[in-house]
């Protein structure tokens, strides 16, 4: 967010004003320390030590004990039976559970959401992966007499639309089997994609191009374009994108649309600390 510059007019002398930023807020240093330590522990593949902690923080193995203690005494984090590193504890997960996270999702994006629709003059959805599926969250409709059906609820398959494809984008041929096995892909209505080898090669161009596209795949006459969303770690969340009928949407105009929708999604990893 952008500092506020108060102008502050000098009585004594009408022909000169003085300029001056509001300072930041400061952080408290105990607190931001702990957070760093919940962080770490997360996104770490095994426990981590006492001292791992301190090296990572500069300051003291006492202190970072008793910072990392504090976590555990609150539940944020736990010592496997017989060790004394740390792993996230139940607190985190009992959070996880109890908050609604595609809600939050909603609120965050419902107003880009209706800006899309608006630019677009189409339907605009934005969707979260469920399984196989990409469920949307939220939609917003145009003033076209003619609209697509898709709704709030609706899960629609990830392989063969827009918004599943986005989703994916990150995937390579190893996680694709994990998620898929190694039977063939079931086909839509339309023209699906029905191989994992094909899925792979689209992934990585839904990620080199920030959109993916469906023409047609899932259901004839309606096509798509999506973007994903990502969070400040760079991984997808969430996927928005525009969907309208053949006849509005040729595929000469998936290069614009993908962009818009593209900026778009951007604009909302940065709202969700992402890193665009």
């Amino acid at each position: 967010m952008n500092l506020q510059v108060c102008l502050r007019i000098m009585q004594s002398s009408p022909v000169k004003t003085a300029v001056r930023k509001s300072k930041p807020t400061p952080s408290i240093q105990s607190l931001d320390r702990g957070l760093v330590i919940l962080e770490t522990v997360a996104k770490s593949p095994r426990p981590v030590a006492t001292a791992e902690l301190a090296d990572l923080l500069a300051i003291d193995h006492s202190s970072a004990f008793r910072l990392a203690n504090t976590l555990k005494r609150r539940g944020y984090l736990g010592c496997p039976a017989g060790r004394t590193d740390y792993v996230l504890g139940p607190t985190i997960w009992r959070l996880s559970r109890q908050y609604d996270w595609s809600n939050m999702l909603v609120r965050v994006c419902h107003e880009h959401l209706k800006r899309l629709a608006g630019e677009a003059g189409e339907t605009a959805h934005l969707a979260v992966r469920e399984g196989r599926g990409a469920l949307f969250v939220d939609h917003v409709t145009s003033n076209q007499v003619i609209l697509v059906s898709g709704q709030t609820g609706e899960s629609v398959p990830l392989h063969c639309t827009a918004h599943g494809k986005a989703l994916l984008a990150d995937c390579e041929k190893p996680q694709l089997e994990a998620l898929f096995g190694n039977t063939q892909l079931t086909a839509g209505d339309g023209n699906a994609i029905v191989s994992l080898d094909r899925l792979a090669e689209v992934c990585r161009l839904t990620k080199a191009q920030g959109y993916a596209t469906d023409a047609e795949e899932f259901h004839e006459g309606i096509r798509c374009v999506a973007a994903p969303i990502r969070d400040k770690d760079g991984a997808i969340i969430a996927s928005i994108g525009i969907s309208a009928i053949t006849a509005r949407f040729p595929e000469e105009h998936f290069r614009a649309s993908g962009e818009m929708a593209a900026k778009v999604a951007r604009e909302i990893s940065d709202v969700l600390g992402g890193e665009g």
